[in-house]
């Protein structure tokens, strides 16, 4: 899953980019409005963590223009504004959670992956489908209840597809998924770690569309 994280703050924002990488996710770290508004309508992401005290424009503001052009990425404001009518404020203007700083970093996974889950049309914490079973909490994967081991980017393609069974994703849809600013990408990574989930989880679960892409089937 990739992720855009706008924070000024340096060093909140090198923590935090820090633990979202090691827990597997692709981030792209800016520091400012405009930078954001950029990124956001060249790029697409499955979550926004949004600061609201951005120098210059306000975070708020970027918010604002994601939701006039019907950008319905969710966002989780993460912000020291601690007022009842500036979270109400931030809610009402399409943040879909709200995070008071200094927050616990497990709490924000928790809540990131609340927001990812809803965005998927899912309640239930795990993916399951044709016997292959994910939970992201814990990232443990099972086949017909005995675990599998996945790489981190196996995983990362795995929970991509099994989010929307049906959905055909193209290689450059994984591949974003994958791989954040600067990231060195292999022209043949996603077709590696494709075989790699068919050779553990069996040939079956995904499949080829061609000419387009790759997805799992729907029950």
């Amino acid at each position: 899953m990739r992720l855009l994280l706008v924070e000024d703050d340096t060093m909140i924002g090198e923590a935090v980019q820090d633990l979202l990488r090691a827990e597997h996710y692709a981030v792209d770290w800016v520091r400012d409005a405009e930078t954001a508004d950029t990124a956001l309508r060249t790029q697409s992401y499955d979550l926004v963590l949004l600061d609201l005290g951005l120098p210059g424009r306000d975070g708020l503001s970027v918010l604002r223009d994601m939701r006039t052009r019907r950008d319905r990425t969710p966002v989780l404001i993460a912000t020291a504004r601690d007022a009842v009518a500036q979270r109400v404020q931030g809610l009402d203007a399409g943040a879909d959670d709200y995070l008071l700083k200094p927050y616990d970093m497990d709490e924000l996974l928790a809540r990131m992956r609340a927001l990812m889950r809803r965005a998927a049309g899912r309640a239930e914490p795990s993916y399951e489908h044709e016997g292959v079973r994910i939970t992201p909490a814990t990232r443990e994967a099972t086949v017909g209840g005995q675990p599998v081991t996945l790489s981190a980017r196996e995983w990362a393609v795995l929970e991509s597809l099994l989010a929307r069974p049906g959905a055909v994703l193209s290689r450059q849809q994984l591949e974003d998924k994958l791989y954040g600013w600067g990231d060195e990408v292999s022209s043949n990574a996603v077709e590696v770690y494709i075989h790699g989930l068919r050779k553990k989880l069996g040939a079956g679960l995904i499949i080829n569309v061609r000419g387009v892409g790759y997805m799992v089937p729907k029950s």
